[in-house]
């Protein structure tokens, strides 16, 4: 029973991950990569920065411990100097007394020197430390600018992808399926509106041809004729100009076409 219940548990929690990687924003999720990668270069940083420091720390112990070792060395010299002094006056107590000082300052100057030779050694491993630490992070660097021109490119194909979708929606919108909804397609409206114009068209045809539209048209005619004979009289008028000549209204265009209803007298029946 316990291992089907861990089991479901496990299915559940791996559902429930799927669905979340589904429904995330992928900005966000490279943000947070980022942002661990970045946290994990920083712990590497502090943790070469402690190796650096260490190396440090021993090259100053070594100084000290060098300077000590120097100051032992001096005074044992100047122990023995004393004491090889002290018997050539014929003082031969004080010339003991000076060699066993010197003795003690040998004593203190092995310990020293093999305490120099430790931090020495320690500094040697200190210094190869320091320099995988170095090269660890200049790789974890160039690592942390490949993450984010990664990113940057991440971030640029996502906008594509999302300016695609959002064309192809649009495109999809304006296909010639029918739409969800109530509103109409650019392909209705265009029929509609050719419709609307064929009938129009054909409204008009009808209307011009009929007899008010030709006597529509013989007035017109009349119209230009008596603009332009008006026009002529007052170009005649102008100094320099022709002489004005009377110019008789031409007949109207049913007349000059031999129309035989317009040769027709008025009031009679068209006979001679």
């Amino acid at each position: 029973m316990a291992n089907v219940v861990r089991r479901i548990a496990r299915y559940l929690s791996a559902s429930a991950n799927r669905r979340f990687d589904e429904r995330a924003d992928p900005r966000v999720q490279i943000d947070q990569a980022i942002e661990d990668a970045r946290r994990q270069h920083e712990a590497l940083v502090q943790q070469a920065a402690l190796v650096l420091g260490n190396q440090r720390q021993l090259e100053m112990r070594i100084a000290r411990q060098a300077d000590e070792v120097a100051n032992l060395t001096e005074s044992a010299r100047s122990a023995l100097l004393l004491a090889d002094r002290a018997r050539a006056v014929g003082d031969p107590v004080s010339a003991a007394s000076y060699e066993e000082t010197a003795q003690a300052f040998a004593s203190q100057l092995l310990s020293a020197e093999s305490s120099l030779e430790d931090l020495k050694n320690l500094h040697r491993q200190a210094v190869a430390s320091a320099a995988q630490a170095r090269t660890a992070v200049e790789d974890n660097t160039a690592r942390m600018q490949q993450h984010l021109t990664e990113r940057a490119r991440l971030l640029t194909q996502i906008e594509h992808a999302a300016m695609q979708e959002q064309m192809t929606r649009a495109m999809e919108g304006m296909s010639t399926l029918a739409p969800v909804g109530d509103t109409p397609t650019l392909a209705e409206i265009r029929d509609k509106v050719e419709h609307r114009y064929a009938v129009a068209l054909g409204r008009h045809e009808l209307a011009s041809q009929g007899a008010e539209a030709r006597m529509i048209e013989v007035r017109r005619a009349m119209l230009d004729a008596r603009a332009q004979s008006r026009l002529a009289e007052l170009r005649g008028g102008l100094p320099g100009g022709p002489a004005a000549a009377p110019q008789s209204s031409p007949a109207p265009p049913s007349l000059a076409k031999g129309d035989p209803a317009a040769r027709e007298e008025p009031g009679g029946d068209g006979r001679s």
